[in-house]
Formats: structure tokens, sequence, C-alpha cells
């Protein structure tokens, strides 16, 4: 399965699972509907591939260095 974004000619942007490209070419043929508007003119939009990651990030470090910023209000500085 894949994921594309589409365009249709009026501008409205959606999301269709199609089961690989030679799908997507056989029901753009046929007349692949926008969801929005019902027009047929459609287009892949530009995305960004959704890469899992292996491991779980991080948890993100703080911005202060461990001796503190030297602000009162710092967690880190409440810490000590």
């Amino acid at each position: 399965m894949i994921l594309y974004a589409l365009r249709c000619a009026c501008g409205h942007e959606f999301e269709q699972w199609f089961k690989n490209m030679a799908d997507y070419d056989t029901q753009k043929a046929t007349g692949l509907p926008c969801p929005s508007c019902g027009g047929t003119e459609v287009s892949k939009a530009i995305m960004a591939p959704r890469v899992g990651s292996s491991k779980p990030a991080p948890a993100p470090m703080h911005p202060c260095n461990p001796s503190g910023c030297g602000n009162a209000m710092c967690p880190m500085s409440q810490m000590a």
C-alpha cells in the first residue's frame, strides 16, 4: 500500500491509499474524484516521506547547561 498526497485543479489537497503506483495510474485514468469538489483533474502533490524510527527518540535536553544559566526562574537552578 502507498499513500499519496493529491491535489485537484481547484487546489484542494487530500490523501488517498493505493495498492501500488499502477493502481494510482488506473484510478486516475478512470477519473479519480476530489472529495471536496468532485473534480477529476487530480495530480500528485509534493509530500515528505514518513519514515519511522527503529527506537524512540531520546528525551529533549534542557537548554541550560548543567551548572545553570543564572536565571532564578529556571527549573535547573531550582534543582540545586
